[in-house]
């Protein structure tokens, strides 16, 4: 995967001739986050979140842009009824509030020049990094909790995995002028994660015996919600390490452009 995105970058940055429009853009967009991971492993969309951000892009020219952008999720999940019998009877659950920085680059598949009566509109693809934050939470008898700070794995206190983390980015979308200024974005993108934490779900059920001397009866509890005696027996499977999350935006936005159209280099007066 990390290969293929470094062949996306160098695409993206491989110098247009001929292309001439330069300058910066400005907006925010509002739309839903989906997550995917050991709890959602089929990519349900009976969950979606709320989603929004802000963002700014510079214009190379009318194919490559770079942008940048914070943006929120909410995101959530649980094996309640799940149509995998195993999911069901392990019966875990989460959500977290996602804020997330992503530079991504963006490559036009048409010529985007804002203004032009023939040029207004491109899909586009992106591809990027990103850094997060998220705090998994459950609830357990009316109340809320930090699962990170459980341990509900068996990490030893201060092993802990961290809120911060970073991905990969990938996604496409569309864009169009409504005149000059302003322009509608529809963008679909995903985060590949470099955690599968961010559900509090990877490995194995750790001795709930230990989580309680570490912990305490709540993180016990929050460890092992089993419907199924037995399920949660130390070293029997909670989740699949082999794969790490990930977490999607789809969203449309509006952005408005701070710019200029350079003239063609063969239109230029020559001394």
């Amino acid at each position: 995967m990390i290969k293929y995105t470094i062949l996306v970058y160098i695409l993206m940055v491989i110098p247009f001739t001929g292309f001439t429009q330069k300058g910066y853009e400005v907006g925010g967009w509002l739309g839903t986050s989906v997550y995917h991971g050991d709890l959602n492993p089929e990519i349900n969309f009976k969950s979606p979140g709320l989603a929004g951000g802000i963002l700014g892009r510079y214009n190379f020219n009318s194919r490559v842009c770079m942008k940048f952008s914070f943006n929120y999720g909410f995101i959530k999940a649980a094996d309640e009824g799940s149509d995998n019998n195993f999911n069901r009877n392990r019966n875990l659950s989460f959500q977290s509030h996602i804020l997330d920085i992503s530079p991504v680059f963006e490559f036009n598949f048409l010529d985007y020049v804002h203004g032009s009566r023939t040029k207004y509109f491109t899909p586009y693809l992106l591809g990027g990094l990103n850094l997060f934050y998220f705090n998994p939470t459950a609830e357990l008898d009316g109340q809320r909790y930090s699962l990170r700070k459980m341990g509900t794995e068996g990490q030893a206190v201060g092993k802990e995995y961290g809120p911060v983390h970073a991905g990969i980015i990938m996604g496409l979308g569309f864009k169009w002028d409504i005149n000059y200024d302003y322009s509608i974005n529809v963008e679909w993108s995903t985060r590949l994660l470099f955690t599968d934490y961010l559900d509090d779900v990877s490995t194995v059920y750790a001795d709930a015996a230990l989580i309680r001397a570490r912990r305490g009866d709540v993180a016990a509890a929050l460890a092992d919600r089993s419907l199924i005696e037995g399920l949660g027996a130390a070293g029997r499977q909670r989740g699949d390490s082999k794969t790490n999350d990930s977490y999607s935006f789809l969203g449309i936005g509006i952005v408005k452009y701070f710019g200029s159209i350079d003239c063609p280099e063969i239109s230029k007066i020559r001394k």
